[in-house]
């Protein structure tokens, strides 16, 4: 652990200088959030800040590990990391400005002030996916030495992309609530700040397209965990076999983040999916295992030959 830490403090220092400010973020915010009785939406007013900075620590550590992966340094990379760091900064600015302000702010066109803070910030957020947009193909272009990693890191950039695509339909017009001062909405179906899972919110009377959204960029940790996993557990599977369990891995999650979006639109909690959903999720499970199985299958035959 030591030495991981020892390492981490050679990654790209702009997205570790975020690490470290979004940990303070952190720690103040779920302090508040005991300390603090005021409710915002039907949520503690520090849940919202507390959320986005773990969010931003988690997404700055795992894009500064990958970035040390590449074979060389790239000026692309290192302007786009600076890119999504102002981006992060201006967002939870935002955020905790608009709590400390006792105003909502995702969603609210109430004042002209308002309009502009949430004009401002889906601006700054498209800066967000195409500076990630970029660092996905350098990485491609520039193809990371070890296979298993240059493929889950590839996969997770690439999924997490979808997963900030997933978040578009809460701002299109079908989104629309129909209150005064508020322009769009995470929930389908019901008013947002209604009933919802502990923490995390996401709605349990209606569908969330949050889930989807949260699913999706978390591709981004999962894909090098499961990599990680396969080379420290899997240690008789040779390379080329871990990478094409990363692909069907890689591709299933893919597909989960779609059907997650899908349940969402048609106003569906997660935990209550109707015959549909089900039958969409036992597809999934049947096609990732069957793929699974092959890969491995696959993998065994040259060993069977020798055998012989």
């Amino acid at each position: 652990m030591t030495t991981v830490l020892r390492r981490a403090t050679h990654w790209n220092r702009p997205l570790m200088v975020l690490v470290s400010v979004m940990a303070v973020l952190t720690v103040i915010a779920a302090v508040g959030v005991f300390a603090d009785s005021r409710v915002l939406t039907g949520a503690p007013v520090w849940l919202k800040p507390f959320k986005f900075g773990v969010s931003f620590v988690l997404y700055g550590a795992t894009l500064a590990w990958m970035l040390s992966l590449l074979p060389r340094r790239s000026r692309a990379v290192e302007r786009a990391a600076v890119v999504i760091v102002a981006v992060a900064v201006v967002e939870n600015a935002w955020i905790v400005g608009q709590m400390l302000r006792g105003e909502t702010s995702h969603y609210n066109i109430s004042s002209p002030l308002n309009i502009v803070l949430t004009a401002s910030t889906g601006l700054a957020i498209m800066f967000l996916f195409v500076a990630h947009l970029i660092i996905g193909i350098v990485v491609l272009i520039q193809r990371i030495p070890d296979r298993v990693a240059a493929t889950a890191v590839g996969w997770g950039l690439g999924l997490s992309l979808l997963g900030m695509l997933a978040a578009v339909p809460m701002v299109l017009p079908m989104q629309d609530p129909g209150i005064e001062g508020i322009g769009g909405a995470h929930s389908v179906g019901v008013p947002d700040g209604g009933p919802g899972l502990p923490i995390v919110g996401w709605s349990t009377t209606g569908g969330d397209l949050r889930i989807g959204h949260f699913v999706g960029l978390h591709a981004l940790q999962s894909l090098p965990i499961l990599a990680i996993l396969l080379t420290r557990f899997a240690t008789r599977l040779d390379a080329r076999t871990r990478v094409r369990l990363l692909v069907v891995a890689g591709s299933a999650y893919g597909v989960l983040i779609v059907l997650l979006t899908w349940q969402a639109l048609r106003g569906q909690p997660l935990l209550r999916p109707d015959a549909g959903t089900l039958a969409a999720v036992a597809a999934l499970v049947v096609a990732t295992a069957a793929a699974s199985g092959m890969v491995l299958v696959r993998r065994r035959r040259p060993e069977l030959a020798l055998a012989a």
